[in-house]
């Protein structure tokens, strides 16, 4: 690989087509972020849409906007939006609570497709509120569901008839590696399982196709690539095939068939919308419609070849300019294997990522020892990439990071 310059950079993002989304977003000045993979930069149209929403749709027409203003509806409108990112049909997608919730939603929905089965595996090393969930769910009926992790190498051969449910992540939080969702879907529905899918740091970053990979059920995050907001709701998806299957173990009135009857007996409501719960937050929801909005407008091709462009540049810089320092990739450095993120391991990896945020360059750490860099391909530019690095080699070279306020551990890494 040709070394390369400031200038070769530059040009990079002269001729980048998604160059113009970047003045779309409120960036602070003197700030390289590298942290859109955990919370998403702010879209200058946000703060309008949540101002009006806060002072005309609450404020003047209060109650009357679940109406007059459709707020109803938002959970399956930025739902059907969603679906459109990820490969979905309208109608398979509904927008509202936490991917923690909506990873219960989805657990239990495949214990009643196949109530035979009562075995729930996902991997260890996962995001651990997948495995916490499993956790969960299992201690409720220790005697009819049981909770398994398995190393990621035996993930599909571990699966058997008593197998109800396979929780994966797409792209993985810590290293950034893909997994072939098609692949591992067929191998697991070979074995009559159903998988859900976490594509928390797929979902904006790149192109996911769940109805080609003839998917179950996805769950994933709206503050991410999707610059909804800190705790965005999230959304979940499910195959129109399994809806009319499950009857919510979260049985909520707005998933009900007719809310506003008021029934004292639950009655699911038809399809997707069965799998709300409670009430939606409106005022989340506008701002991650806003983001959401933002994300259709881009080429999703134009947009997964500029992150996995990204990312090269990166570690390639990192290899030229900072060979000596230890840094260890924890991340697939073929891009095709590779989300929108790369990771190094580095035994002193918290405090070098406090002094690199000190210093202007935000990206965060994961235990025990990664620093962790998301690219954003709508507002991370080249030359972020590049004045990164360039202060990278700076704070090794100097020590910087040598110093006990970089190593006093914060409440969030």
């Amino acid at each position: 690989m040709n070394r390369k310059t400031l200038d070769d950079v530059t040009l990079l993002d002269e001729n980048d087509p998604l160059a113009p989304f970047r003045e779309r977003f409120d960036i602070p000045d003197d700030l390289i972020y590298l942290d859109g993979n955990s919370l998403g930069c702010l879209p200058k149209a946000a703060k309008d849409r949540v101002n009006d929403v806060v002072a005309r749709e609450w404020g003047q027409d209060l109650i009357r906007s679940w109406n007059s203003n459709d707020w109803i509806n938002a959970p399956a409108r930025i739902g059907d939006k969603i679906a459109r990112l990820i490969g979905a049909d309208d109608g398979e997608v509904i927008v509202g609570d936490s991917t923690s919730i909506n990873v219960f939603k989805c657990l239990n929905a495949c214990l009643q497709i196949d109530s035979t089965r009562k075995t729930l595996v996902t991997e260890t090393g996962n995001f651990p509120t997948d495995a916490y969930m499993i956790e969960g769910l299992a201690s409720i009926a220790p005697d009819r569901i049981t909770a398994r992790l398995v190393e990621p190498g035996n993930v599909v051969e571990s699966l058997n008839e008593t197998t109800a449910a396979l929780l994966l992540t797409h792209t993985h939080y810590k290293t950034g590696r893909l997994r072939d969702m098609k692949a591992i879907t067929a191998a697991a529905h070979a074995k009559g399982v159903p998988v859900i899918w976490d594509l928390s740091h797929s979902c904006g970053a790149m192109p996911v196709d769940l109805n080609g990979c003839n998917a179950d059920f996805a769950i994933g995050c709206g503050y991410k690539y999707l610059n909804g907001g800190p705790g965005a709701p999230a959304f979940t998806f499910v195959a129109r095939r399994h809806q009319e299957k499950v009857f919510p173990a979260l049985s909520g009135w707005l998933g009900h068939k007719q809310p506003f009857a008021f029934d004292d007996r639950y009655t699911p409501a038809p399809g997707i919308n069965r799998f709300q719960c409670g009430t939606p937050g409106i005022i989340g929801c506008a701002a991650l419609e806003v983001g959401v909005d933002l994300m259709l407008e881009a080429d999703m091709l134009a947009l997964r070849q500029k992150s996995s462009a990204l990312g090269d540049l990166f570690i390639q810089l990192v290899q030229e300019q900072c060979a000596d320092f230890g840094f260890d990739p924890a991340c697939p450095t073929n891009a095709a294997e590779r989300g929108s993120q790369v990771s190094f391991h580095h035994p002193d990896g918290y405090a070098i990522m406090q002094a690199l945020i000190a210093r202007g360059v935000i990206g965060d750490f994961r235990a025990p020892d990664i620093l962790r860099f998301g690219f954003a391909p709508l507002y991370i530019s080249y030359v972020d990439v590049w004045n990164a690095v360039d202060i990278l080699r700076d704070v090794m070279t100097s020590n910087e990071w040598d110093q006990a306020l970089f190593k006093q551990k914060a409440a969030v890494t």
